[in-house]
């Protein structure tokens, strides 16, 4: 049996360590099954992209708001996302 050492960010592990937990794998056995599909599809099993808030275009749009808003004196103001006001 072959073994693999990879280094991860402490909460990445963490969360897939209780997604694991909660559905009653081992983060082994959750590699070792994400492996196997990975060699026997030939391709990653999930859909792998970027997100589009990121894109070179939004980008743009997002610096040239700032510098327009920083032009005229703008106001910053918060945005609630749910009903206790938590941003």
């Amino acid at each position: 049996m072959a073994q693999i050492s990879l280094r991860i960010e402490d909460d990445v592990k963490r969360k897939a360590e209780e997604a694991c937990n909660e559905i009653g794998l081992s983060l082994s056995a959750a590699i070792n099954i994400y492996l196997k599909k990975l060699g026997r599809e030939k391709r990653i099993p999930f859909e792998v992209s970027v997100d589009p808030f990121y894109s070179e275009e939004n980008m743009d749009r997002l610096r040239k708001s700032i510098a327009q808003m920083e032009a005229t004196g703008g106001t910053i103001h918060e945005v609630k996302l749910d009903d206790q006001g938590m941003v």
